[in-house]
């Protein structure tokens, strides 16, 4: 009797599984899919139009392209030797066998019998996987294993061809993530069990709201997607976000100098100019009063000036790197000498600001302009052989192709860009909006980082194609061959003392390659490595008290040799780089208030930085 009754439970609890995955309402549910069919074609339509009209041209053809091409190449390897191939083949049959007599095993098991493990595990992390019903349901377990050991395989496949250059294998392992990303069956609606149980509950009202915000954000692209990573009406510059008090106190055709108030009644002497990168917006730094570094600089008492860089269009397709130093960094030593009467500035440039800092400061050092007296560089490359995974998007053919479609507006699409770094991270940056946004339906949560990174800027032609040429293609800054103003420029001509900040897990630009970088420079180096990546690593305020650094003797020979020996602190670096700054020089001078010389333009942050593409 009491095996009767275990059976009725069991058959209940298998009823009860399968419910879930039922259609309730036939009649709701058909009235739901025409409602998403409606709003799929408002999505089409808004695809469609701007390029029947001429305003979007799709450039897929040469990513494609690189990706055959690099495939082809994999292909050419394993393909030559016939038992090559057939070895490959069978390490994939073979693994698919286990899952498969691992899934016929878990089928015959009962609640007495030990549980069977499954023939391959997510990596530890991986979030995609998290629903109990990906190791509970049959089916889904199945899909899962399946997709994990064919993705794994070809990752594998990757590491063991022989005779690929380094470049090619980077590649060929990027284009197998964005694959593997893209193929998993945690993005699709059937092979999904979360997203298959909440369109059956809700009679699929979740597809008609995603499909809604499919369509909304096609037109909010002006034809290409726009994926939303966070509530955006949640935000607004200046209001929440960029809130620190200051004054606009010049402008230039590329820039706008943002001198902030003091928070102190004395400040250091030497003024400090921050020079960001022009890849996305300043107020990275100041995100909000808990996490902003440029609050936290004036409370410590420097007297801050911070470039904010034009959202460029046509009228600067010309400008250069020689633009972007004279109107943009000389311009603000130009400003900061005319508001404060100082000659002697303390300056940082974070990843791509601080590249064109230490050419502008080997430029400056031939010129004779010496007002910069000290530099900080956060996660910044000048040597480019260890260069980080955007290193993938640059070669010659890459290039070109990049270069004839910024000619047509003067400008790189600030969207372009957004997707390579969004790409990078496909895994945490794409697909799971794709699913919470259009399958789910939901509106993202609101995340002040993520609004950031969403809040794309465009590039000039001529600026974005020096820069991928002579840094990452032709590693010219480093090798003393970059030309400048009609001089060529050493980065051993900067004698000044560097403060020079690495992350730990950055992907953008690498520890390893920040510390070959400190061999260059002709003073003394401090290096330092941040925990985290290259975002975190960087903003890290003292009272979160997260993370650690790590400081050592002098960056020299291997890099591995020196973190085995490094000095490892808890918390944040700040406070650490404050104190070599006042070593450098500590005296100090009455609070400065923004404007006391120069009229202000606008109150911070400003203009340039409210221009959204």
């Amino acid at each position: 009797m009491s095996e009767k009754a275990g059976q009725g439970k069991g058959e209940s609890d298998n009823h009860s599984s399968i419910e879930q995955y039922l259609v309730k309402d036939p009649e709701l549910f058909a009235l739901n899919l025409a409602r998403m069919i409606e709003q799929a074609g408002k999505a089409a339509s808004a695809w469609v139009e701007p390029r029947e009209k001429g305003e979007v041209r799709d450039h897929m053809a040469e990513p494609v392209a690189d990706m055959v091409k690099t495939f082809s190449k994999l292909s050419e390897y394993w393909l030559s030797d016939p038992q090559r191939a057939l070895e490959a083949q069978t390490r994939l049959f073979a693994a698919y066998m286990d899952v498969w007599s691992k899934a016929i095993q878990r089928l015959n098991t009962t609640p007495d019998t030990p549980q069977v493990e499954d023939a391959v595990k997510p990596e530890r992390g991986d979030k995609r996987f998290q629903d109990p019903e990906w190791g509970r349901n049959a089916f889904f377990d199945f899909l899962k294993q399946t997709y994990l050991v064919t993705s794994r395989w070809a990752a594998d496949l990757v590491h063991q061809t022989e005779g690929l250059d380094e470049h090619t294998r980077q590649k060929a392992n990027f284009y197998v993530k964005q694959v593997s990303a893209a193929m998993s069956p945690s993005n699709f609606l059937f092979t999904n069990p979360e997203l298959f149980r909440e369109t059956m509950a809700s009679h699929g009202e979740n597809l008609v709201r995603g499909m809604k915000m499919l369509a909304e954000d096609i037109a909010a692209g002006k034809g290409e997607l726009r994926l939303r990573q966070s509530d955006y009406k949640r935000f607004s510059i200046g209001e929440n976000i960029a809130v620190t008090p200051g004054k606009v106190v010049g402008r230039s055709d590329v820039a706008e100098i943002i001198q902030y108030a003091p928070s102190t009644d004395k400040v250091l002497k030497r003024p400090l100019l921050i020079c960001p990168p022009w890849i996305n917006k300043f107020y990275i730094l100041d995100l909000n009063p808990e996490k902003s570094f440029i609050r936290w600089a004036t409370e410590q008492g420097h007297s801050v000036f911070v470039i904010s860089w034009v959202n460029p269009d046509e009228r600067h397709g010309a400008k250069n790197w020689e633009a972007y130093i004279r109107e943009g960094l000389q311009y603000g030593l130009d400003t900061i000498e005319k508001e404060t009467g100082e000659r002697e500035v303390n300056a940082i440039g974070y990843c791509v600001g601080g590249t064109l800092l230490s050419a502008a400061l080997a430029l400056m050092a031939q010129e004779g302009d010496h007002r910069v007296r000290s530099v900080t560089f956060f996660t910044t490359q000048v040597d480019f052989t260890h260069a980080g995974d955007l290193k993938v998007f640059v070669d010659e053919d890459q290039i070109s192709a990049l270069e004839r479609a910024m000619q047509e507006k003067g400008y790189l699409d600030g969207t372009r860009m957004a997707t390579a770094f969004n790409m990078l991270r496909s895994s945490d940056l794409i697909w799971p909006y794709v699913v919470n946004n259009y399958m789910r339906g939901k509106d993202p949560m609101p995340f002040d980082l993520l609004y950031w990174n969403a809040d794309s800027t465009r590039m000039t032609a001529a600026n974005h194609s020096f820069y991928l040429r002579n840094c990452y293609l032709e590693n010219n800054l480093s090798a003393g061959r970059m030309q400048l103003a009609g001089r060529t420029i050493s980065l051993a001509d900067i004698s000044i003392p560097v403060y020079n900040l690495a992350a730990k897990e950055d992907h953008i630009a690498p520890a390893r390659s920040v510390f070959l970088g400190c061999k260059f420079f002709g003073g003394d180096v401090e290096y330092v490595m941040a925990g985290s990546g290259h975002i975190a690593g960087v903003i890290n305020p003292p009272h979160l008290n997260k993370y650690q650094y790590w400081t050592g003797g002098k960056p020299e020979g291997d890099f591995d040799k020196w973190f085995a020996h490094a000095k490892e602190t808890p918390g944040s670096w700040w406070p650490h780089w404050h104190g070599w700054i006042e070593s450098q020089d500590a005296d100090r001078v009455d609070a400065r208030l923004p404007g006391q010389r120069i009229q202000p333009l606008d109150e911070a942050p400003g203009t340039y930085v409210r221009v959204r593409v």
